[in-house]
């Protein structure tokens, strides 16, 4: 199919299924999803077309799309204001799944994150285990086909609203730190496992500390053999860095800082619009880079640095498209957010300014150079590859 074609049959469906809700709730997106509600409806929806997992392999539900045709729907959904999905599940242990699960562990659980019946969030991050994750300490002890798991995870995003965790449990102690980590599926209504709420800069509820007290997993909810969850851990990251911040992501935040920039008039600062221009260079680079360096449309498992340099590149340039948009609506918005604060705002059907939106989506992106591995980590990950460093 041309790509004409292709866009065609994609934007006939967008007219149909995006309702003016969701395309509200899409132009309000400040952090790493939409409005719940959104996500779910919307959600429904690619799943009744069958276009909910297009980068699955397709006798797993995916659509069986090219790496270019994943592309151009994902951009054409930004361009459509489609909500932002809630999408731990899709984007990163399904596919894990895919490659490292059962049998029985596919069965039960692809099903339900294709459906939108279960939502995912990650339990790796702990109080003393950040980007640096085998210093993780939440412990799982065996009894018999039970784990039992006494500790804390720290900055979940999404726990509030997810029904499962995927996360990595220490489970013995090994000369080195990697090893006697193991990656096990947890039931977030299980006995002992409790939330707490932490909010964001921009006073939302989008990470959490979850505790657990002697809360229990079943053995057949471990992936991959038992103290080896460092390997399952590394492959589940370089699946999510990959799409951590795809180029349709900051190609929504672009369009709306031209969106400010044209509705600012002849006056505005000349160095926002010559900033503007450059950005946009940038991430027309950026998508040229997602399609060069992930060919078949996911990294290999043993591709060093791909997912690596996306998420480095992604990350920055989107946090540098909501600074121009914050920089270009002005700064009145710090006193929005103190009057009425951004979720209740949000939650409570008042109308927040541009300026307020924009200050709390570039205060939401704060952590996105931070999660799924900092900057930093990053550039030591390419760095060591192309030095030859082990």
């Amino acid at each position: 199919m041309s790509d004409e074609a292709f866009l065609a049959l994609v934007s006939a469906f967008l007219a149909k299924a995006l309702t003016p809700d969701l395309r509200a709730a899409g132009r309000r997106t400040l952090g790493v999803h939409s409005d719940i509600e959104a996500c779910r409806v919307w959600h429904a929806k690619l799943f009744a077309r069958g276009w909910i997992a297009p980068a699955w392999p397709e006798a797993w539900g995916g659509t069986g799309w090219s790496p270019r045709q994943r592309f151009l729907f994902d951009r054409e959904c930004a361009l459509n204001d489609a909500p932002v999905l809630f999408a731990a599940g899709l984007r990163s242990l399904g596919p894990l799944l895919i490659e490292q699960g059962d049998d029985a562990q596919r069965a039960r659980y692809l099903p339900p994150i294709l459906s939108g019946q279960d939502l995912w969030c990650q339990g790796f991050s702990e109080p003393g285990a950040g980007s640096d994750l085998a210093a993780v300490s939440c412990r799982a002890v065996r009894h018999g086909d039970v784990y039992r798991i006494t500790g804390t995870k720290i900055w979940t995003t999404g726990a509030h609203l997810a029904n499962r965790m995927f996360g990595i449990f220490r489970t013995a102690d090994g000369a080195r730190r990697q090893q006697g980590l193991t990656f096990l599926l947890v039931d977030m209504n299980s006995p002992g496992l409790t939330v707490s709420p932490i909010l964001d800069l921009a006073r939302q509820h989008d990470f959490n500390q979850v505790f657990f007290d002697d809360v229990p997993v079943a053995v057949a909810d471990r992936v991959g053999a038992e103290n080896d969850g460092w390997s399952m851990a590394k492959r589940l990251m370089q699946l999510a860095r990959a799409n951590n911040t795809p180029a349709a992501l900051v190609r929504r935040a672009l369009r709306r800082a031209t969106e400010a920039l044209n509705q600012a008039g002849p006056d505005v600062e000349p160095g926002l619009r010559t900033r503007l221009a450059g950005l946009s260079v940038d991430l027309d680079a950026f998508e040229q880079l997602e399609l060069a360096v992930l060919p078949s449309g996911r990294p290999g498992p043993h591709d060093p640095i791909a997912p690596s340099m996306l998420k480095l590149v992604g990350t920055q340039l989107h946090q540098q498209v909501a600074e121009l948009a914050m920089e270009i609506v002005g700064n009145p918005a710090a006193a929005a957010l103190g009057a009425v604060g951004v979720a209740g705002g949000l939650a409570g059907g008042e109308a927040l300014d541009a300026g307020a939106l924009a200050m709390a989506r570039r205060l939401s992106l704060r952590a996105a150079t931070i999660y799924s591995g900092a900057s930093e980590m990053q550039r030591d990950v390419i760095a060591r590859h192309l030095l030859g460093a082990t």
